[in-house]
């Protein structure tokens, strides 16, 4: 048998004023009372989700890896089997995409072009 204590989406939503700030973010459950004055974006932004789901919140932001692994410090329990959402797989969206071109004429078509600019620039204007 698990040591994990197990909530309802009830007994979490009773948690819902500042000395009780508990929250679920991907079916586990967070008591952020300690962290509120830390958080980076404001104890707001927690105050605001507090006794509700705020998984999507979460995701939406972007969190960092330190941050989710600060967050297992906060873990009180998760919640019940019957209430549990299905984990959404999100996309990985690369911040980089990298074109490679191949060959010498790839790597200077920006200076050819701005060496013959230059050139029809400098005959129109001084000569």
């Amino acid at each position: 048998m698990s040591d994990t204590k197990r909530f309802t989406r009830a007994e979490v939503s009773s948690y819902n004023k500042k000395d009780n700030t508990v929250i679920i973010i991907h079916n586990h459950v967070y008591d952020v009372k300690a962290f509120l004055d830390e958080h980076p974006g404001g104890h707001e932004v927690l105050v605001n989700v507090v006794g509700k789901d705020a998984t999507e919140d979460f995701d939406d932001i972007g969190h960092s890896l330190d941050a989710k692994e600060l967050m297992k410090k906060y873990r009180i329990g998760e919640l019940v089997d019957e209430e549990k959402t299905a984990e959404k797989k999100r996309p990985q969206i690369s911040s980089v995409t990298v074109v490679k071109e191949e060959g010498f004429l790839a790597a200077w078509k920006l200076p050819i072009f701005l060496g013959i600019l230059a050139t029809v620039v400098w005959q129109y204007f001084f000569n």
